[in-house]
């Protein structure tokens, strides 16, 4: 399983980031390159609690369900977010976006996995180690989501 605490991972997105474009399209969905980017760097400043998001009540919280769901089950397509997650999209800059995202990585490996973390507004407390693997996880979604 991949995380963004492993730095052959971390760099594996810097290579897959690297070859996205302003006018790279989507597989599906409505985002666009750019649009996207800042989407995920707005999650991985939530992740390191850089970004607050509103608490949301969801079956997501129970145990059972957060570890198949960070772990195992593929992310499906089209599933709501935060709305503190599509804030910036309409008014980002691709390139500025793109600058950002390798800066937001190394931020993120650059803290203690021991914590403490902030709680994802969905799945509750997490720990270093989930926040690492779920948000590689959200960031290599996205990635395919643009055939990269």
């Amino acid at each position: 399983m991949g995380s963004l605490w492993q730095e052959f991972d971390r760099e594996e997105l810097l290579r897959r980031v690297a070859r996205l474009t302003p006018e790279s399209t989507p597989l599906w969905g409505r985002f666009t390159s750019c649009r996207m980017l800042a989407h995920v760097n707005d999650t991985l400043r939530m992740a390191t609690g850089d970004l607050a998001v509103a608490f949301k009540r969801t079956p997501l919280r129970y145990p059972g369900i957060k570890h198949l769901v960070i772990y195992a089950l593929p992310f499906p397509r089209g599933v709501p977010t935060a709305p503190e997650l599509l804030a910036r999209t309409d008014a980002a800059e691709f390139a500025r976006e793109r600058d950002q995202f390798p800066m937001l990585l190394q931020r993120f490996a650059a803290r203690p996995r021991a914590g403490p973390w902030p709680d994802h507004p969905a799945f509750g407390p997490m720990s270093g180690s989930a926040w690492g693997v779920l948000t590689w996880r959200h960031i290599g979604h996205h990635f395919t989501q643009f055939g990269i």
